[in-house]
């Protein structure tokens, strides 16, 4: 009890002389202000390229590829075990009582950007008929949907903002021969997508096996049946994800690089305000020698003086991580990100908010430590006789 009362009056005492020493204290808030600010800002182009892509994705639609591909780019679906996968359970069926299964070839074909004129690659998806059933979210904007044996495309807007020549009318010289433009739609994604048909992918880029088949489900439930039936015929080797495994997958490279460059410079942000917390407490603790001797002198404890002092540290982080978020989220959320190739919308969100509480706390911690122990060690008599 006598530790926790020394430890509730210095803790008093240190927060009442706070306007004593504004400017030190500016000093902390301020580093830790722009450390977390600039960590939040950063990790948010990863939370929007997740949110968007995520956005449509529902619990009914699964995607079967071969079992031995790492990601759905490496599958191979032969186009004879089309009829073996139609039939199996668990797939919901259109008004005309046909199963939604949509079979998928992704070919990637080059385009120029608007912005510097260089080339770049994106994915050119091919899919058979019944795709409009298995994404009815898919909204045509301008306008037609391609036609099944035509070399027409639909390109998403995203890529008539980004690349040259994907407005409806639009002419694309690829494999030998003009493909047409004839539609622009909205579906969420962070890259630029063009839809084909698949058969005349495949005969167009002389493929002979589709990447994936992707099927709308009865119900989330109908998943493990799905599963079983897949499990209890090995000679299509054939596994089954759902679309959000699929998704995540395809996010993977694109977060992993986000995430690695936010954190990087994240810390060296964290480590300037840790070492500028430490000096200005350091300040803090040299101005105070005589009242923490005097205190030291009347018989407060070394550990209370250790624990006032970094609780004082991270109560000043506390201001700074509320105000870090605050900037992130006033000045970057919702705010277009165009990094690798990919475009989404920044969301600062509570979790990342949290983090950066998280990240101040780590901040007034360990800067608050060095000073705290050099409090509790400040000799008696030498102080007394410094003053």
């Amino acid at each position: 009890m006598k530790l926790a009362r020394q430890f509730w009056a210095l803790l008093r005492m240190n927060l009442e002389a706070i306007p004593a020493r504004l400017g030190l204290v500016c000093t902390i808030v301020i580093g830790v202000t722009c450390a977390v600010a600039v960590l939040v800002s950063m990790l948010a182009m990863g939370a929007g390229a997740r949110q968007e892509a995520m956005g449509n994705v529902s619990p009914n639609r699964a995607t079967l590829t071969s079992v031995d591909a790492p990601s759905p780019l490496q599958s191979s679906v032969a186009q004879d075990a089309a009829p073996l996968i139609r039939d199996l359970p668990g797939i919901r069926r259109d008004a005309q009582g046909k199963p939604i299964v949509v079979f998928q070839a992704t070919v990637f074909v080059q385009a120029r950007s608007k912005i510097n004129g260089a080339q770049t690659g994106f994915p050119l998806i091919g899919m058979t008929p019944g795709f409009t059933d298995y994404q009815p979210e898919l909204h045509i904007t301008a306008g037609r949907m391609y036609t099944p044996g035509l070399r027409e495309l639909i390109a998403s807007n995203k890529c008539v903002r980004q690349y040259t020549d994907f407005g409806v009318g639009a002419h694309r010289h690829m494999r030998g021969g003009d493909w047409v433009v004839v539609g622009n739609f909205d579906l969420a994604s962070t890259v630029c997508l063009v839809f084909a048909d698949g058969d005349t992918i495949l005969s167009a880029f002389g493929r002979n096996t589709y990447n994936q088949a992707n099927v709308m489900l009865q119900s989330p439930g109908a998943f493990a049946d799905l599963a079983n039936a897949l499990k209890a015929n090995p000679s299509l080797h054939l596994k089954v994800q759902h679309e959000a495994e699929i998704f995540a997958q395809n996010m993977q490279q694109l977060n992993g690089i986000l995430n690695f460059v936010s954190y990087f410079v994240g810390a060296i942000m964290a480590l300037a305000a840790t070492i500028g917390a430490a000096n200005s407490l350091y300040a803090i603790v040299d101005g105070r020698r005589r009242e923490l001797a005097i205190l030291r002198a009347v018989g407060f404890n070394s550990l209370p003086i250790v624990a006032s002092v970094v609780s004082e540290s991270i109560l000043l982080a506390l201001p700074g991580a509320l105000i870090g978020a605050l900037v992130a989220w006033l000045l970057f959320n919702g705010l277009l990100a165009s990094p690798l190739g990919a475009s989404f919308h920044m969301a600062v969100t509570p979790s990342l908010a949290l983090l950066g509480l998280g990240w101040a706390l780590g901040i007034g911690l360990i800067g608050g430590l060095l000073p705290a122990l050099r409090a509790a060690r400040v000799p008696v008599t030498d102080a007394m006789r410094a003053t």
